[in-house]
């Protein structure tokens, strides 16, 4: 089954994030069927703040190390494109389809001092801009696209997420990602909006997996939220170290 056919099963594509050759390796040690870079991960790895603050070269130098060390289909969070011209995104994507990556994800916000959305018009004529120059290249790879709706606290963040659906669908979307949505019925409302696979994040309050496939939605991920948890277990477990002045705890 290839990277698109995953996302028309009965249960929900459950993706591992992933941010080094490590997590790649647990990811399918545990019998994932996918994996995707966390973006969020990565850049903290390298002392950079979420947002583009990474170069392209540092992400791609990650993307080659995991893509070496698996077999599993590689889906790469690419944040906003790391430039707002489609020929460079194009340039990119085509870049790591050449590693063997078989789906990106692109967001419609930016960060400045803050995150904010672009606006959604234009980022739908660069998705078509970039669609195109795919095409001509032959490169085909699972187009994921981000909203950020919710993810900034749109005061009407349904009805905004659904004018933005419309318009990425239009422009060659594969599949819409909704960040930080937690509400079932939020969710049945974006899920039966569009054909498109709706792709959730996980969250406090989001609905169990057997809920979500009941709703209809098709893949789920987890973001950096997992590696953010990692590093906790390695605070608290070198805390008691070094409060007990034992190493008997990492045992």
């Amino acid at each position: 089954m290839n990277f698109k056919e995953l996302h028309h099963q009965k249960t929900p594509l459950l993706l591992g994030n992933v941010w080094d050759v490590p997590s790649t390796k647990t990811a399918e040690k545990l019998g994932f069927q996918a994996i995707g870079t966390s973006s969020a991960a990565i850049a903290s790895l390298l002392g950079y703040q979420d947002g583009e603050e990474m170069d392209f070269s540092e992400l791609l130098y990650f993307v080659k190390r995991i893509a070496a060390n698996t077999h599993l289909p590689l889906s790469v969070d690419l944040e906003s494109g790391y430039s707002r011209d489609p020929k460079i995104i194009a340039k990119y994507i085509k870049e790591l389809a050449g590693l063997g990556v078989v789906g990106i994800n692109i967001e419609d916000s930016i960060v400045t001092d803050k995150r904010i959305l672009l606006d959604a018009t234009e980022f739908a004529d660069t998705l078509i801009a970039v669609s195109n120059l795919l095409s001509q290249k032959d490169v085909d790879v699972f187009i994921n696209v981000r909203t950020d709706t919710f993810l900034v606290k749109h005061p009407n963040a349904v009805a905004a997420t659904k004018k933005r659906i419309e318009l990425y669908e239009q422009a060659g979307a594969n599949g819409i990602f909704t960040p930080c949505i937690e509400q079932e019925s939020d969710i049945r409302e974006i899920v039966t909006c569009t054909q498109l696979p709706i792709n959730v994040m996980c969250m406090p309050n989001l609905p169990d997996f057997e809920t979500l496939a009941n709703i209809g939605v098709q893949r789920i991920s987890m973001g950096n939220f997992l590696f953010d948890r990692m590093y906790s277990q390695l605070e608290s477990t070198t805390k008691e170290v070094v409060d007990q002045q034992s190493v008997q705890s990492i045992f």
